[in-house]
Order: structure tokens, then C-alpha cells, then sequence
């Protein structure tokens, strides 16, 4: 009886996805489409711990429903009219397009069915299981992300550093939201500690449970979110030259700790083992910094106010000198 309401709770929380998905994309409100984006991803969290994921359930639901739905109505916060055009006639009838694409689907379907019907799911578990005890962690995850394949892991937070050089091309910070009410305000006075308190939990949990920097990260980057539609103007970020050391420190520090590998003959990010759980942690403590910081920015649409302050300073020093 039991594993019949599983089945069926699977097959409604598969019909809803597919449900949600559509009505996303197609209505015609932005604003609307925003919130069937962030209720989607609510939902693929869900789908994600029915598989057995919950690294991936975390991170759906912190970055991919959370902070992704925030920046959304961030964007959309400006626009004077927020609904899609109506699209022009097309030559292709449309009943043509949706029988094109439920077969596309029943193909990718088929194939998906049968290559895990002849996949290996259990080949690369052996392996993580032999090597952990020398990862310096003992969740899994967290082993091949931060060790075994560092690299992917590196070259994903030198995206979020791209990601900043994009953010600060674009303009100033947009102007702030009027200070809070007593509610708001005491809300977020409530929520704030708890977003901080459970970001430096899931860094710390990483270790051995579910968790990680980009978790982390994110969590951290929703207490600046709230900061923000609380009247706070910088969302917390710190000033000047100090956010810019946060935005490089999750790709400063990695590179420096494989650099450092170098020096004393070892590979490139390969940790000796008695120092790979702490160094872990200060990668990840780093990466969190970073990925916080640079979501709060994209958050606020662009360069804190005192962005170029330093290097004002510094030019207007060397006119003096001269």
C-alpha cells in the first residue's frame, strides 16, 4: 500500500512539473511567469529528494527557486508594462509544433529509458569509496567536488567571477526600497541570524552531509536579499576595496592552495592528506564569501556606490605627488 501512494505521489509530482513548466513559459505576465519559475523550482527540489539527491534538492531550492526567482523580480522591478507581446502568426500551424515536440519527447524518452537500461550506475562508487578516506572529507559529494575533481569545481567559480565583471559593466547599483515598516523590519531582524546561522551550518556540514559553499553561498546571498527590500541600500555588502577582495577570494584562494601544492612537488590541487580537510574548508569558506557577495551584486543590479572610491583615491594621491 505504501509503495502504491509513492508511485502515485511521483506520477502527480510529474504532472505538475510538466504543468508548471508550460504555464511558465507560456503566459504572456512576466511577473506571473516568475512565480510559476520559482514554485517549478520548488517542485524539482522535491523531485530531486525523491531521487535520492539531496546535494542537488539543496541547491534547487536555495539558487534555483530562491536566489534565480529573487533576481527575476529584481529585473522585472523597473518595468513599466511586464507582459509579453503576442507573438506574430506563424506560417507552421501549431497543432504541427505540439506533435513535433511530443515526439521529440517520446524520443528523448526512449533513449534516456534505454541507456539506464544498459548504464552502469554503481561503477563510479567503488571508486569515490576506496579514495575518501584520503579526501579529508566523508561525504561523498563533497569528496569529488572539492577533491577528486576540483578542477570542474574551480572553473565553476571562475564563472561566478565572470558573472561579477558582467555585473559591474553594466551600471550603478539600482535605488534602494524605502526603509521597512515595524513588520518587515522585524522580520527581517528575525530571519537575517537564522540565514547566517544556517549558512555557516551547511559550510560546515559539507563535510559529512549534504551541503557545500554554493548552498551556503546562496543562503547567505538571501539574507543580503532581505536586507535590501528591508531599506539597507548595500544589502550588507562590505565597502570598497574589501568587496572586491570577497568577489576574487573564492578563485584567489583555490588557486593559491594549488599553486602552493606546486611548491612543495605535489600536482596541482592534490592535498597532502593530513591538511586536505582543512584546506577543504578554507576553499569552501572562501568559494561562500564569494558566491554571496556576487549574488547580492547581481541582486542589486549592478556596482555598489563606492565601487571606484579606492581607485579614485589612489589617482587623486598620485596627482598630488606629482
Amino acid at each position: 500500500m505504501t509503495e502504491t501512494l509513492w508511485i502515485l505521489f511521483d506520477l502527480l509530482l510529474a504532472a505538475m512539473l510538466l504543468g508548471l513548466g508550460a504555464a511558465a513559459v507560456g503566459t504572456r505576465d512576466l511577473k506571473r511567469g516568475v512565480v510559476l519559475f520559482i514554485v517549478f523550482g520548488l517542485f524539482m527540489a522535491l523531485v530531486w529528494a525523491r531521487l535520492r539527491a539531496p546535494d542537488l534538492a539543496l541547491a534547487e531550492a536555495a539558487i534555483g527557486a530562491g536566489i534565480a526567482g529573487a533576481l527575476l523580480l529584481a529585473a522585472l522591478r523597473d518595468e513599466p508594462a511586464a507582459e509579453v507581446p503576442a507573438p506574430a502568426r506563424l506560417a507552421v500551424p501549431g497543432w504541427l509544433l505540439t506533435l513535433f515536440t511530443i515526439g521529440l519527447a517520446v524520443v528523448v524518452g526512449w533513449a534516456l529509458i534505454d541507456a539506464l537500461a544498459t548504464a552502469q550506475p554503481q561503477r563510479l562508487l567503488p571508486l569515490v569509496s576506496a579514495e575518501i578516506a584520503s579526501s579529508g572529507v566523508s561525504h561523498p559529494v563533497t569528496a569529488v567536488l572539492l577533491n577528486f575533481r576540483a578542477y570542474d569545481t574551480l572553473l565553476e567559480l571562475a564563472v561566478v567571477l565572470t558573472a561579477v565583471y558582467g555585473i559591474v559593466a553594466l551600471a550603478p547599483a539600482r535605488p534602494g526600497f524605502r526603509p521597512a515598516g515595524p513588520v518587515l523590519e522585524g522580520l527581517v531582524g528575525w530571519l537575517v541570524p537564522l540565514l547566517i546561522v544556517t549558512a555557516a551550518y551547511l559550510l560546515w556540514a559539507g563535510a559529512h552531509a549534504p551541503g557545500g559553499a554554493f548552498q551556503a553561498g546562496a543562503t547567505l546571498a538571501a539574507a543580503a536579499v532581505l536586507l535590501r527590500l528591508g531599506g539597507h541600500p548595500r544589502a550588507a555588502l562590505p565597502p570598497g576595496t574589501w568587496l572586491r577582495l570577497t568577489l576574487v577570494a573564492g578563485v584567489g584562494v583555490f588557486l593559491l592552495v594549488g599553486v602552493a601544492q606546486l611548491a612543495f612537488g605535489r600536482a596541482f590541487l592534490a592535498y597532502p592528506v593530513d591538511l586536505a580537510g582543512g584546506l577543504i574548508l578554507l576553499i569552501e569558506a572562501a568559494a561562500t564569501l564569494a558566491i554571496a557577495a556576487a549574488l547580492a551584486m547581481a541582486y542589486l543590479g549592478g556596482y555598489p556606490s563606492d565601487w571606484h572610491s579606492s581607485a579614485s583615491a589612489k589617482q587623486g594621491g598620485k596627482d598630488d605627488a606629482g
